[in-house]
């Protein structure tokens, strides 16, 4: 008789148990993501958008002026914003252990690509030799650099976590390797995309948490390295010595630089209207590659712009907030790269439309023409949007634990 009684119990006990776990994994499936998980999301989406609709206004006239579809430039780019909206999302999902088993094999494939630029396959560009043409797109490899570089650095002082205290350790074979992958983009005479990784590099070394002394010197090294390289060069040290005050350089160096300022200037507070910029035609020649800023500026004006700095100052909020709450070291080392990365970009390229900074040839993230940018700084969101899913574990388990510790007070 006891044991007819305790049977219906224990099954009951085993089926309420069964549909507890239950509930409890989909409840871990459905989590709500992170405040940092919206913010870099829906900036990059949105930044994204942005981007084509400025691409299409940007290069819409130069298009037809040459016989082409006036949307060429928007499609081209849009095909990339397909492949990459969709590919930022699946990466999300990726584990970090696996992205941490990915660091070497993305590093040695991103210097294999880069190389290419050197073979037949390789195109050169405005005195840069930095793409490769395949299926009648123009591929830029240093962008995939980029990511593979940050994700390697962080893996390496990863495993040097407790020895970062001592520079050999610190330095080697970080230094080795990372000057032998911005050596090849430095071969091919693209200082711009080379001062990006050195940001990147410098990036990681900062947010692993070396010792100032020991981060100061890599930190000298590169500036030396990047002032070299531009003083060995005369014709870069007549670019960046260029004074645009007057209209003596307006047919030479400063001829873009010029247009520029006239198209922000042109815009005013609430620009001439979307589709309505004057530049566009034949006087800005990079329009819609790195000069998409001055189109905001002219055709949307101040407020346009704000929105756009608006954009990358939430996106940053996001990804240093990710910073500040992991406790995994690889994860804050690669969101510090990445993050140095994109919004030090972003600044620069912003700085050089501004006349504050040289012609660099750096591309505006999300919003620049330009395939190969586009989706490599998608898949970049798409490993901070990983690292952001990590976040809200252990806050529920936290807030569980107080509310277990309330109602136990109140029992007693």
């Amino acid at each position: 008789m006891t044991q007819v009684a305790r049977t219906p119990r224990t099954e009951k006990g085993r089926s309420e148990s069964g549909g507890l776990a239950a509930r409890v994994s989909l409840g871990r499936r459905f989590t709500p993501v992170s405040t940092e998980f919206m913010l870099i999301a829906s900036t990059a989406l949105l930044l994204t958008i942005f981007g084509l609709v400025m691409v299409l206004s940007a290069t819409s006239a130069s298009a037809v002026a040459s016989g082409r579809n006036p949307m060429d430039g928007a499609l081209r780019q849009g095909v990339f914003a397909v492949i990459g909206v969709p590919l930022m999302f699946v990466i999300s999902r990726l584990p970090v252990a696996f992205l941490k088993k990915l660091a070497w094999p993305a590093l040695f494939g991103a210097v294999l690509l880069q190389l290419l630029v050197f073979t037949p396959l390789g195109v050169a560009d405005g005195g840069n030799r930095n793409w490769i043409l395949i299926a009648g797109f123009n591929v830029q490899p240093s962008e995939f650099l980029k990511i593979a570089l940050a994700l390697w650095v962080a893996y390496v002082l990863l495993r040097k976590q407790a020895m970062l205290g001592t520079w050999h350790q610190v330095f080697i074979p970080v230094i080795p390797v990372g000057v032998l992958a911005i050596g090849t983009v430095l071969a091919g005479h693209d200082l711009g995309t080379s001062m990006v990784l050195v940001l990147i590099l410098l990036g990681c070394l900062f947010f692993s948490g070396v010792k100032l002394r020991l981060f100061i010197l890599p930190l000298i090294l590169g500036v030396a390295a990047v002032l070299a390289y531009a003083l060995t060069s005369p014709d870069r040290m007549r670019r960046i010595t260029a004074t645009c005050d007057d209209m003596s350089a307006y047919y030479g160096d400063c001829y873009q630089s010029i247009h520029g300022i006239w198209g922000m200037a042109n815009g005013g507070i609430f620009g001439l209207g979307l589709g309505n910029s004057q530049e566009k035609y034949g006087w800005l020649p990079a329009a819609g590659n790195d000069f998409i800023f001055a189109i905001v500026g002219e055709e949307l004006g101040l407020i346009g712009c704000i929105v756009v700095l608006a954009l990358f100052t939430f996106f940053a909020v996001g990804a240093f907030h990710i910073i500040r709450k992991t406790a995994d070291p690889f994860i804050r080392v690669a969101a510090g790269g990445i993050t140095v990365w994109i919004v030090g970009q972003a600044v620069i390229n912003i700085g050089v439309v501004i006349g504050i900074f040289p012609v660099l040839g750096v591309p505006l993230p999300f919003m620049s023409q330009g395939g190969t940018a586009l989706l490599a700084v998608l898949i970049a969101c798409g490993v901070l949007l990983a690292f952001a899913r990590t976040i809200p574990m252990a806050e529920p388990a936290k807030a569980e634990r107080g509310r277990s510790a309330g109602r136990g007070r109140v029992t007693r």
